[in-house]
């Protein structure tokens, strides 16, 4: 038996998927199982259990390279990439992603079955029209994690257990180890994640409460406050801790998606907006306090009775939009909102 999973992107949204590759594995235990995933959210699959290959697309690499005088050599890439993708012929492809941006891969393979939700889906942009075997529509109310496996569940695939089993290497928790030794950073004390940017402007809070909340937490538990995010957020970061009284850690820039696990995986609590760095924490089994503004925690939220959800419930949200003039919906959570969940954790 021969599968490929085509879940690309993005990191968020590929951690969710994490629970349909083990129900197959446990499923068709003798199963040669392949995921094809764009670049960046390669790491979070690499060397998991349940895989046995793992396809990358570079195609926002290659997107950029054909606009540019590199065109030809990123037409050379797409090529062998193509013929790694038709090498095998797979006795059933899964399309958990229904976007055209993955479908159109989907087309191109050599496989018997290609299946995916049928026409009906929310942001399905058609993808369905490559399918040949189209299962009915589901309510987008249900969890992402939910909706992969009721996708399984249409094919007879049980999915009762969800398990995500994160892969956390011994190199990376030996590269975190030196790198809170490198900060002087002290484990026997609480320590607390945040995790304050995310790529939608509407699902921000602002730095001068990031700022008053990592305070607070300093105050409140002796905690050692770490701030993390790639290197784009850095900026963002030291302009939070600019406004602080107390001292916390930078570590924008300075984790991979598996390092930033392995970080996770010590923290005694993670503190998020709505994006991926969330999902991991969650995966990995690290109580979560999630702000939540324009998007629905019920449908994308950390997977899991044991984290803690802060949103306002105005009349507006979720609204699913990148952009708002007032952006409520975030403004209206209170630092005290943020520490009285973290109280429930404890």
């Amino acid at each position: 038996m021969k599968i490929l999973i085509v879940k690309t992107s993005a990191i968020g949204d590929v951690i969710q998927t994490l629970p349909a590759l083990n129900a197959l594995r446990k499923h068709y235990p003798g199963a040669h199982i392949t995921w094809l995933v764009e670049e960046a959210a390669a790491d979070i699959i690499r060397g998991h259990p349940s895989l046995d290959r793992i396809l990358v697309s570079k195609r926002k690499r290659w997107s950029k390279a054909l606009l540019e005088l590199s065109g030809l050599s990123a037409v050379k890439e797409i090529y062998r990439f193509i013929k790694q993708l038709r090498d095998t012929e797979y006795d059933l492809v899964i399309d958990f992603q229904s976007l055209l941006k993955s479908s159109v891969w989907i087309a191109l393979t050599r496989a018997k079955r290609k299946v995916g939700y049928g026409q009906g889906m929310e942001h399905a942009e058609h993808s369905y029209i490559f399918l040949n075997e189209r299962i009915p529509p589901v309510d987008m109310n249900h969890h992402a994690v939910l909706r992969d496996l009721m996708l399984l569940e249409a094919l007879g695939i049980d999915s009762k257990e969800i398990v995500f089993n994160f892969p956390i290497h011994d190199y990376a928790r030996k590269q975190v180890n030196d790198l809170l030794t490198l900060h002087s950073i002290n484990e026997t004390v609480v320590l607390i994640a945040i995790n304050p940017v995310a790529k939608w402007e509407t699902k921000l809070w602002s730095n001068p409460n990031f700022a008053e909340l990592a305070d607070r937490l300093i105050e409140q538990y002796g905690a050692q406050v770490i701030f993390t995010g790639d290197a784009d957020d850095r900026k963002t970061i030291e302009n939070i801790l600019s406004r602080m009284n107390g001292k916390a850690v930078n570590l924008s820039g300075a984790t991979s998606l598996k390092t930033l696990a392995a970080l996770y995986e010590k923290a005694d609590v993670v503190i998020s907006t709505d994006t991926g760095p969330m999902h991991m924490a969650a995966a990995i089994g690290t109580p979560v306090v999630a702000l939540f503004g324009p998007t629905a925690p019920w449908r994308t939220g950390p997977f899991g009775d044991e984290h803690q959800i802060v949103r306002t419930g105005i009349a507006c949200s979720p609204c699913f939009e990148r952009q708002c003039p007032t952006l409520d919906c975030m403004k209206q959570i209170r630092v005290q909102d943020v520490l009285d969940k973290i109280q429930r954790l404890r």
